[in-house]
Formats: structure tokens, sequence, C-alpha cells
């Protein structure tokens, strides 16, 4: 059993997953800004995010990022009506879906995902118990949907969730820390990401 942050977060079983950052969800011209939404808060978390990007890279931690991508084919009824607002989001190919303020390296990887959590309908699974990933450290947005969805998802698969607080946001505060006293404590440690870095350099 890992009981201490440190335990969690060792390099040796740990991957960092950075979540959806991406122009439509982040972007000032982005279909999210476009339709009213705040996109700061998001925007805010870049330099902590780039930090304990750099981080996992010099410890030898495994970086994989998730790209919401819609299309036709993935587009069903029951999910065009619960966002009927930002239909044009992420479409594949469009400027839209590609990353903001932090970019995967050529040693990253990138799994696109269609729904909210980054475990449905994807071969994230079959990656970290490939890699011999134990636990997680999530970032990104949003913090309450597709964070905190992979959250529960990840402790449904039995791994250790460690959510970088101050690497992950939404345009609404409330809902940001509503979603992390959620988590907090049955499914997820908290932890920000200079304390994360400082384990790693420090084992």
């Amino acid at each position: 059993m890992l009981r201490k942050l440190e335990e969690k977060v060792d390099a040796a079983h740990v991957a960092l997953v950075v979540i959806d950052m991406q122009n439509d969800f982040c972007h000032d011209e982005g279909s999210k800004a476009q339709d009213g939404g705040d996109v700061s808060l998001v925007q805010g978390i870049v330099p902590a995010l780039q930090s304990l990007i750099d981080g996992a890279h010099e410890a030898g931690v495994p970086v994989i990022f998730t790209k919401a991508t819609h299309n036709k084919w993935t587009d069903s009824d029951a999910r065009l009506e619960r966002h009927a607002d930002l239909t044009d989001t992420c479409m594949e190919g469009t400027w839209g879906v590609e990353f903001y303020g932090v970019i995967p390296e050529e040693r990253d990887l990138v799994i696109p995902k269609a729904r909210y959590s980054a475990f449905h309908g994807t071969n994230f699974d079959l990656v970290l118990r490939t890699q011999g990933v134990k636990s997680l450290i999530l970032t990104g947005t949003a913090t309450s949907g597709c964070v905190e969805s992979t959250a529960r998802d990840g402790w449904f698969h039995d791994y250790y969730i460690v959510v970088a607080d101050d690497c992950c946001a939404q345009g609404s505060l409330e809902r940001h820390e509503n979603s992390l006293k959620a988590v907090d404590g049955p499914i997820a440690v908290l932890a920000k990401a200079a304390d994360i870095v400082d384990a790693w350099k420090k084992a």
C-alpha cells in the first residue's frame, strides 16, 4: 500500500497525464471563450503545468497527453444534446483541437478520446499496464469534467490517483474547488506541482 505522496509519485511506477489542454478549451479565440466562457483560469495553470512536465521528463516519468477529438462518427445525439452550445468544439482536423500552452514532445504519448474520461473507449488502461504504471498524476481541464471523470475511472481501475491541484482548472473557480473537494481523500491525493517535482528530485 502506497501511503505517502513520495511513494505514490515514485518515478518507477507513475505517469503524468495532461488532460485536454487544447485551443477550444483554453485559447481566447477558442470555442469556449467565444461562447462566453472564462478561460483565464485555465490559461493561468500553464507555467506550473510546464514545470511539472519538465520535472517529469527529467525524472524519466512518462507523460501522456489526452486530446478531445470529435467527428460525425462519435457525436451521438445524446452527446450533441448535452453540448448544444459547443457542437463545433475540438472537431477533428480543426485548429481548436490542437494543444494550447504545453506541447507534447516526441517522447510523449498522445491519446485521442471522444468522452470525458481518458479510460472510456481508448487504449489508456492497456498503455498504463504495459508500462507498469500504478499511479497517475492528473492535470489539465476541466477539473469537474474530464479531470474528475478520469480520476474516478482511474480509481475504479485500481490506480493510485494524485491530482496536481495547481495544474488543473476550469472557467468556474467554485466548480473547480468543489470538484477537488469531491475527490480529495477517498479517490485522490491533492498535491502541488512543486511538491511533486521536489519528491522526484529527492528520490
